[in-house]
Protein backbone atom coordinates (compact mmCIF):
# COMPACT_ATOMS: atom_id res chain seq x y z
CA UNK A 1 0.00 0.00 0.00
CA UNK A 2 1.81 3.42 -1.48
CA UNK A 3 0.40 6.56 1.15
CA UNK A 4 0.92 10.02 -0.86
CA UNK A 5 3.13 12.60 1.31
CA UNK A 6 -0.35 14.74 1.86
CA UNK A 7 -1.87 12.08 2.97
CA UNK A 8 0.82 11.04 5.69
CA UNK A 9 1.27 14.20 6.54
CA UNK A 10 -2.42 14.48 7.43
CA UNK A 11 -1.89 11.10 9.39
CA UNK A 12 1.05 12.66 11.77
CA UNK A 13 -0.64 15.73 12.08
CA UNK A 14 -3.71 13.52 13.57
CA UNK A 15 -1.77 11.20 15.50
CA UNK A 16 -0.02 14.24 17.03
CA UNK A 17 -3.03 16.00 17.97
CA UNK A 18 -4.71 12.68 19.71
CA UNK A 19 -1.60 12.16 21.54
CA UNK A 20 -0.78 15.88 22.76
CA UNK A 21 -4.13 17.60 21.91
CA UNK A 22 -2.43 20.25 20.41
CA UNK A 23 -2.03 20.98 16.57
CA UNK A 24 1.09 21.09 14.95
CA UNK A 25 1.75 24.38 14.04
CA UNK A 26 3.76 25.20 10.22
CA UNK A 27 7.31 25.86 10.52
CA UNK A 28 8.97 27.91 7.73
CA UNK A 29 12.03 26.73 6.12
CA UNK A 30 15.12 28.29 7.05
CA UNK A 31 16.62 29.82 3.72
CA UNK A 32 19.60 27.12 2.70
CA UNK A 33 23.24 29.17 2.45
CA UNK A 34 25.55 27.82 0.08
CA UNK A 35 29.39 28.19 1.02
CA UNK A 36 31.53 29.37 -1.72
CA UNK A 37 33.60 26.28 -1.62
CA UNK A 38 30.51 24.40 -3.11
CA UNK A 39 30.39 26.83 -6.41
CA UNK A 40 32.08 25.49 -9.71
CA UNK A 41 34.02 27.71 -12.26
CA UNK A 42 32.85 27.80 -15.87
CA UNK A 43 35.28 25.08 -17.85
CA UNK A 44 35.51 26.42 -21.73
CA UNK A 45 34.07 23.80 -23.63
CA UNK A 46 36.41 21.51 -25.68
CA UNK A 47 39.42 21.62 -23.02
CA UNK A 48 40.07 17.67 -23.67
CA UNK A 49 38.99 16.65 -26.86
CA UNK A 50 39.65 12.69 -26.54
CA UNK A 51 37.61 12.80 -23.54
CA UNK A 52 40.22 12.43 -21.11
CA UNK A 53 40.18 13.94 -17.53
CA UNK A 54 42.08 17.42 -17.35
CA UNK A 55 43.16 17.14 -13.72
CA UNK A 56 44.95 13.22 -14.54
CA UNK A 57 44.53 12.90 -18.05
CA UNK A 58 46.01 9.10 -17.99
CA UNK A 59 42.48 8.79 -17.41
CA UNK A 60 38.59 9.30 -18.74
CA UNK A 61 36.96 11.91 -17.56
CA UNK A 62 33.67 10.84 -15.37
CA UNK A 63 32.44 14.19 -14.96
CA UNK A 64 33.22 14.49 -11.32
CA UNK A 65 33.86 18.24 -11.73
CA UNK A 66 36.61 18.44 -9.80
CA UNK A 67 38.27 20.64 -12.11
CA UNK A 68 35.55 22.88 -11.70
CA UNK A 69 35.71 23.04 -8.60
CA UNK A 70 38.33 25.10 -6.16
CA UNK A 71 39.50 22.18 -5.11
CA UNK A 72 37.61 21.59 -2.15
Amino acid sequence: MEISDRVLREMVREAVVRRTGQALLPVAAAPVQQHASHGLLTLVAGGAPDGSCLIEPAVQCTHCGYCCSMGH
